[in-house]
């Protein structure tokens, strides 16, 4: 049932409009004529039963005899309730029979879950590369949502939340929640579409990280330029890895196991070093950060987005910077901790 209302996702949205519009043109037939013949000398709820028997044609007799006035009213009210009954009932069958009430339903649903969301990925695309993105994120624990305008593709979107629609369209990605959102990967087959995508991304949330996809390798320049914080080529990338297999088969298959494998007892991580940070304004020697937490610190990246690698001892921890380290969740946790509350709960390790 569901996978038939995906098939459909754009009438079923209309339906679901024509459906509310006629339960409320009913409602208010009902109340109307409910206010009418209180009006007529009927008790409210003899009104209210009236009214009802008449729109629905029942064939009941009349709760009290109807004068002249009386008689026009309940013609009057019989063409406008019938035809407004007739309408919504309509609608209703039509959405019960197709499949969409039930997708309508899980709509509603998904909105809701959209939009209790804060700082997630929204991931436009769900090809191959889009589907990869996906499964690292969700293995991360990171919320994310897919935008497609492929009704297949998305009916084989399995569990994650969704938005059927142009990821180029600014009404799209606000269903999406771009606004509060921590970030946005353009990841659909074509340049252009990501140009689009990526400009329509940073227009709507300027302080947005975004990755954006590239086939070419002229879109890089363009991408940057349309605010991209970060563009990948994975042709490149793939090409690239497959010969360093070939070149440095061990180290690449280490870094592989640290990056992706997650039944080792080893990560790299990137923290971030607050004003507020006790580190700041520290050295590494100073901090003792590789006695204190176990971690090794690999590399600093500085506001200019310069690595500094292999960090000597004397090497100062500026505010602003990036740490990049290696070591077990236990130990990068005490680390975490460390950056954020001093060493107050952390004890030498050495």
């Amino acid at each position: 049932m569901i996978e038939a209302g995906r098939g459909r996702r754009g009438s079923s949205g209309s339906e679901w409009r024509r459906l509310w519009l006629g339960i409320g043109l009913l409602a208010t037939v009902t109340l109307v004529g409910t206010i009418g013949y209180v009006v007529l000398g009927f008790g409210a709820l003899d009104a209210l039963y009236q009214t009802v028997t008449t729109v629905t044609t029942v064939g009941f007799r009349e709760v009290e005899p109807l004068g002249r006035s009386g008689q026009i009213f309940t013609i009057v009210l019989i063409l406008a309730g019938v035809g407004t009954a007739l309408y919504t009932l309509t609608v209703l069958l039509e959405l019960l029979v197709e499949g969409h009430l039930g997708w309508a339903i899980e709509r509603r649903k998904m909105d809701k879950r959209i939009a209790a969301l804060r700082g997630h990925v929204i991931v436009c695309g769900w090809g191959r590369v889009g589907r990869a993105i996906a499964r690292e994120l969700s293995a991360a624990g990171k919320g994310l949502v897919v935008v497609d305008n492929d009704a297949e593709r998305i009916a084989t979107i399995g569990s994650h939340l969704y938005v059927h629609g142009d990821a180029s369209d600014d009404d799209v990605l606000m269903k999406a929640g771009i606004e509060r959102a921590d970030a946005l990967i353009a990841a659909v087959s074509t340049d252009p579409a990501n140009l689009f995508i990526t400009l329509s991304g940073r227009s709507l949330q300027p302080d947005l990280f975004i990755v954006s996809r590239a086939r070419e390798e002229n879109s890089q320049p363009k991408l940057e330029r349309a605010g991209a914080n970060r563009v990948v080529n994975p042709q490149e990338i793939g090409g690239a890895r497959i010969a360093a297999f070939v070149l440095r088969p061990h180290v690449t298959e280490f870094l592989d196991v640290v990056m992706h494998e997650r039944e080792i007892e080893l990560r790299l991580e990137e923290l971030h070093i607050e004003e507020r940070s006790p580190l700041a304004g520290l050295s590494l020697a100073g901090a003792k950060v590789r006695e204190r937490t176990g971690a090794l610190i690999l590399a600093l990246r500085d506001e200019q987005h310069n690595f500094i690698t292999n960090p000597t001892p004397d090497t100062v921890i500026q505010p602003g910077r990036v740490l990049i380290a290696i070591g077990t969740p236990t130990q990068l946790a005490s680390l975490a901790r460390v950056i954020h509350d001093g060493f107050a709960d952390v004890g030498d390790t050495a």
